[in-house]
């Protein structure tokens, strides 16, 4: 039975780790570690960036904590390094795989979250220095994003429904010459 008390464990430690990433990204990635983030946010591609080197700076706990975890039988502590690997996982696939599109694996999502979090990120990154950021968060995004991308999805519906329309009586007059 203990193995609910593991899931739980990583499920707590990946739901924690949004908080760590927003809080670093914040508070180290634009402060003092900024020229290690800066160049991801120059504008430009770059197929490797120095901000890559999160990626070791956050695999460095997942490794201790499940390398400790299994030395000395401690499970819960590989449950925690558990959560972080999945967190870094999800990271990976929403943040280079889905919004900056480093692997064109999924390009043309419709899916209201993936907008959502596409638009927030958008948001961030209009800032280009380390100052006056907004949005710093990856999977949990502030209610004026939702309210953002479910106001254009009303104003695409009115579009097409007054490009139908038109269309609709295009056909109609079209009908009556004839």
């Amino acid at each position: 039975m203990m193995w609910v008390v593991y899931i739980l464990i990583a499920a707590a430690t990946f739901l924690f780790m949004e908080f760590v990433a927003w809080f670093t990204h914040k508070y180290v990635m634009h402060g003092v570690l900024w020229f290690l983030h800066e160049d991801h946010h120059d504008g430009g591609y770059h197929p490797f960036q120095k901000n890559d080197a999160f990626f070791l700076i956050f695999a460095i706990p997942c490794w201790l904590s499940t390398m400790f975890g299994l030395m000395y039988e401690m499970y819960w502590l590989v449950s925690i390094g558990a959560g972080i690997f999945l967190y870094g996982w999800c990271y990976f696939l929403v943040h280079d795989v889905v919004i900056h599109q480093r692997f064109k694996w999924f390009t043309r999502s419709n899916n209201h979250y993936i907008k959502v979090i596409r638009w927030a990120h958008k948001m961030h990154h209009k800032h280009r220095n380390k100052f006056g950021g907004e949005s710093f968060g990856l999977l949990i995004v502030p209610i004026k994003y939702w309210d953002k991308v479910k106001q254009d999805e009303r104003d695409s519906y009115k579009a097409k429904i007054t490009i139908f329309e038109d269309e609709r009586r295009t056909i109609q007059h079209r009908n009556t010459i004839n």
